[in-house]
């Protein structure tokens, strides 16, 4: 073997054991911590994680009430929401979310980000909201009974004939839907726009949202779903155990994926010449790429395909969230609430929405 043979080797092998040594490192998780002792001065309760696993891993805590900075307010918490974020995040899982929530272990121990609850107090740079003003949005701890959020976050006033239940139900699921349609799919009155698994907390928003834009709605979910999917306008329903939508020879203008569970040349068989695919949540649960293993599927056959074939990844703003209690506030759209939890119970709301069997929204009642 020659000196550069023997040099390459070596360097294969090095990379081969550096893959091997980051792979147990990045899926290696910590023993969970303990909560700190002592008292703790203006006590609340919240649904903490100390390290990364099932739902077992959930515990209620008394924290510190946190301090609102001068850019700043401080929320009582009402009512939460869950969200599959939520369980990706407790488990860390994929493994690619850690790169952001922490390798070992959470750096942000708090749960949950859909709310909506009452302005405690404000910092003295805080010109938007004022104590006692009614708000929902997304927030870092929302499974907690105060969360502190900067003035500029995704927050939006709640319309007063909007529930406080309605409007956490919102943030995530309702503003993923309305991005699909409008933003990604354009979705235009009178075009076919089916919504594969329409069931869920996003689904059952998209179905309301697609028929409020005029859209013709076929909506794919299981058999205990085809009743809650005519009675919030659906035109259409199939029973996925029992039909395969892509062969049926209708062709849509609009596809609205939230659960991967077709090939895109399946999918593609299903559009019309010129129609669109959307994906908008995935199902896959691998440890390592997860649902983001369908998003870069995507992003390489979209390149050498004639149909459009997109992905959403919603960001929230104050405006998508403004639209969507108006839609509530009109009589458009009505949140499907399947399940309701307390703040003690958070690990079982998680434990139920993992079971992929919710239908519409599952809320945590934190007030």
């Amino acid at each position: 073997m020659s000196i550069l043979s023997k040099i390459l080797a070596g360097v294969g092998v090095a990379m081969l054991v550096a893959a091997a040594a980051l792979a147990v490192a990045v899926s290696h998780n910590s023993a969970c911590g303990t909560a700190p002792a002592g008292a703790i001065n203006l006590p609340m309760k919240a649904a903490v994680q100390r390290c990364y696993g099932s739902p077992d891993v959930v515990h209620i805590e008394n924290l510190a009430r946190p301090v609102p900075a001068d850019h700043e307010l401080l929320i009582r918490v009402h009512e939460s929401s869950v969200n599959p974020l939520d369980w990706h995040l407790m488990r860390g899982e994929p493994y690619l979310v850690r790169s952001q929530s922490g390798w070992d272990t959470p750096t942000h121990i708090q749960m949950g980000t859909d709310f909506a609850g009452t302005v405690e107090a404000v910092g003295k740079l805080v010109t938007r909201f004022k104590p006692g003003d009614e708000i929902f949005g997304t927030g870092d701890g929302a499974f907690g009974q105060y969360l502190r959020s900067r003035d500029d976050a995704a927050l939006a006033l709640r319309p007063a004939d909007v529930s406080v239940e309605e409007a956490a139900t919102l943030p995530v699921a309702g503003v993923t839907a309305l991005q699909a349609l409008r933003d990604r799919g354009a979705l235009r009155a009178g075009q076919r726009v089916l919504i594969n698994g329409a069931g869920g907390g996003v689904g059952t928003f998209a179905v309301q949202i697609a028929k409020a834009m005029g859209g013709d709605v076929t909506a794919v979910t299981n058999t205990g779903s085809l009743g809650l999917m005519r009675s919030i306008g659906a035109d259409h329903v199939i029973d996925y155990t029992r039909e395969n939508f892509t062969r049926s020879g209708i062709h849509y203008d609009l596809i609205i994926d939230l659960s991967g569970t077709q090939s895109l040349n399946d999918y593609r068989r299903a559009l019309a010449p010129t129609g669109t695919y959307v994906l908008a949540g995935n199902t896959d649960k691998g440890r390592w790429l997860g649902p983001m293993a369908g998003f870069g599927v995507l992003m390489v056959e979209s390149k050498f395909v004639n149909r459009k074939l997109l992905m959403v990844m919603a960001h929230i703003g104050v405006a998508d969230l403004a639209t969507l209690a108006d839609l509530v506030h009109n009589g458009k759209i009505k949140p499907v609430i399947d399940r309701r939890y307390g703040l003690a119970q958070v690990a079982d709301a998680i434990r139920y929405l993992e079971t992929g069997h919710a239908r519409g929204k599952v809320m945590v009642t934190v007030d």
